[in-house]
């Protein structure tokens, strides 16, 4: 299947929205449905293999509502907090064939008779609208992105979804920014017999009539394209979160960090993609998801192990605490974030950890170009999600920021 299906200016909004897509208007089946997502979502955000901080959304369409996850929220918070949005699908959808720049933000579509919630939905509730099946899980699945970052990321893909028997109903989509441009590329290959999209550079999309089927159909999909993580030279052997058995030099890390504007993550398991030549490779090769971006910046630095030259590249940044890599590797030994990072991006840097310890050292990476990194950096819509950022996660090196591994 190819992004070339069906002109999307000509689809019409009931022709993508039939009532046999929808769930049943029984309120009561609709309840449960809801509070079936809000557990699913939960425990997709607990599990940082599958999702990292705000990054990934759901969704439930009921009676011409899309029920989505809000802009900034964190679906491992879905169980405790009022995070889902009720938008209308039939004016959303109108507004992007038309071209309205109102299908952007979808604030003006918001069913607001149905919730108080001030919050604004996903940056990508375009996306859920254009899928016509009732229930639509995006995550950001580190196994997918391992494969989605290649240039031969498709053609793997299909691979391995052929033997697990799921390619038939399996499309791919070149990378384009998030939003409104990859909403009319999903909308081109959407349909019902669609249930599984792998968005290049990006990650994945899969969905069905239940909470249930697509819950069942999205771990299908991820035991399929599952590589497991490659040991850190020196360590004990991963286990299944990614996780190293034995620690870095803590000391000799916070010694190099002490009066700069760095200080040790939160993950100790963030250290390997400084110690493994081949998840340092990953690193440095340039941005190659959105999130990174949005919550590490455009750039990694890297540094031999010494306090001189941690020093010299301080300097060289400008010696500003704004001007500093988020990230900085420091060769062979472990890696140092600004002590500025967030929560989220102390997330990030976990699920650059886990990614790069499931691509091979030779494989052929696809990081964006300059043109793709400036369409994601003044987006105003992933300004406002930085903007419900959580603080600093400070500290020397905790041992638990949320959903890291064991």
């Amino acid at each position: 299947m190819t992004a070339t299906a069906v002109p999307f200016a000509s689809r019409k909004p009931a022709a993508m929205f039939g009532e046999t897509t929808m769930p049943p208007s029984d309120v009561s089946a609709f309840s449960g449905e809801l509070s079936a997502l809000k557990a699913l979502s939960a425990a997709l955000g607990r599990d940082r293999r599958r999702t990292q901080a705000a990054g990934g959304n759901t969704s439930l369409k009921h009676d011409g509502i899309l029920w989505v996850k809000a802009s900034g929220t964190w679906l491992s918070e879905a169980e405790d907090k009022d995070i889902f949005v009720p938008v209308r699908i039939a004016p959303l959808m109108e507004a992007l064939r038309t071209g309205d720049p109102r299908a952007e933000k979808a604030t003006d579509f918001v069913a607001a008779e149905l919730s108080d919630s001030p919050l604004r939905p996903s940056i990508e509730t375009s996306v859920h609208a254009a899928i016509p099946q009732a229930v639509v899980l995006h995550i950001h699945c580190v196994e997918t992105i391992a494969l989605a970052v290649r240039t031969d990321g498709e053609a793997r893909i299909r691979e391995r979804l052929q033997a697990a028997g799921l390619a038939e109903r399996f499309a791919h989509v070149p990378y384009c920014r998030p939003g409104v441009p990859l909403s009319r590329e999903i909308a081109r290959v959407a349909g019902p017999t669609i249930d599984v999209i792998v968005l290049e550079n990006h990650g994945l999309v899969v969905a069905g009539q239940s909470v249930a089927e697509a819950a069942e159909r999205l771990e299908s999909v991820v035991a399929a394209l599952a590589t497991p993580p490659r040991d850190t030279p020196g360590d004990a052997p991963a286990d299944a979160q990614g996780g190293s058995g034995a620690e870095p030099d803590l000391a000799e890390l916070s010694a190099l960090a002490e009066g700069t504007p760095y200080r040790l993550p939160a993950d100790a398991t963030a250290h390997r993609i400084a110690r493994d030549p081949a998840a340092r490779r990953v690193a440095l090769a340039g941005p190659l998801y959105p999130d990174h971006v949005i919550f590490l910046g455009e750039a990694v630095g890297h540094v031999e192990a010494s306090r001189e030259a941690v020093r010299a590249f301080v300097a060289g940044a400008g010696a500003g605490r704004a001007s500093a890599p988020p990230l900085l590797l420091v060769d062979g030994l472990g890696v140092l974030v600004r002590q500025t990072v967030t929560a989220s991006g102390e997330a990030l840097v976990g699920c650059l950890a886990d990614v790069s310890a499931r691509i091979p050292e030779d494989a052929p990476l696809k990081p964006f170009t300059a043109a793709e990194l400036y369409a994601l950096t003044h987006w105003e819509a992933e300004s406002y999600r930085q903007s419900l950022d959580r603080p600093p996660a400070g500290g020397a090196g905790g041992s638990g920021a949320p959903g890291s591994a064991p």
